[in-house]
């Protein structure tokens, strides 16, 4: 089974500042850390690994120094790992993310697709159910729990809810948004951290984007104040 996480690189602060010229977070002094519904997402698709075989590869989308989320993330168990990466990305919004993304993970190829439910330097929610969309596949969003069974196909799924929960059956290929309380994502392991895994770093000519649905200009979003 071909699992695929999406994650990101976020300022490991709840105090995210913009910089008033640009409507940019500044992130100049600030630590950087994997997003933490990202971060129970790579430990699910890990215990599923561990569970039914297959690989964990995962995906990520940001500035070079994005890398070192990459990194742990191969240094928790993952097998491999993508970096999404390049001048013409710079300013895009949920939407420009999403076809950035699903244009990779096309090339890549998939049986299940995990993301975050969101990110604490945006909290939108949108990019994963975004993806599904650009990919054509089903989803479900908030999961706090799931099971696939024994012909890797179908998946039940407990759905986080503000009074409550659903349980919903889906089939691969599909997206699931985990959130943290999922479950308690595992540390680095020294053969992990020293282990020799692969990194690919993949810019816009790689994954053959549509340049002009991607970036500051082609976003449909933009932030005129904050």
């Amino acid at each position: 089974m071909k699992i695929v996480v999406c994650i990101k690189q976020v300022p490991d602060t709840n105090e995210v500042k913009l910089d008033p010229k640009t409507n940019r977070l500044i992130r100049d002094g600030v630590p950087s850390i994997i997003n933490h519904d990202d971060k129970s997402g790579i430990e699910a698709a890990l215990q599923l690994k561990e569970k039914v075989g297959g690989t964990v590869t995962v995906v990520c989308m940001g500035p070079p120094q994005a890398d070192v989320a990459l990194r742990e993330a191969l240094a928790m168990g993952c097998d491999d790992a993508y970096l999404l990466s390049a001048r013409e990305f710079g300013g895009s919004d949920t939407c420009a993310t999403a076809i950035i993304i699903s244009t990779a993970l096309k090339k890549i190829g998939y049986d299940l697709v995990i993301t975050g439910r969101q990110a604490i330097d945006g909290d939108t929610a949108q990019v994963g159910p975004q993806l599904a969309e650009k990919l054509g596949i089903p989803q479900v969003s908030y999961v706090e729990e799931f099971e696939i069974a024994d012909n890797l196909k179908d998946i039940t799924v407990k759905r986080q809810l503000e009074d409550g929960y659903e349980l919903i059956k889906i089939q691969t290929p599909c997206l699931l948004t985990t959130i943290k309380e999922l479950n308690t994502p595992r540390y680095m392991t020294m053969n992990g951290i020293f282990g020799d895994k692969k990194m690919t770093t993949w810019n816009a000519k790689d994954i053959e984007v549509d340049l002009t649905k991607v970036g500051l200009e082609a976003s449909p979003t933009n932030v005129f104040r904050s």
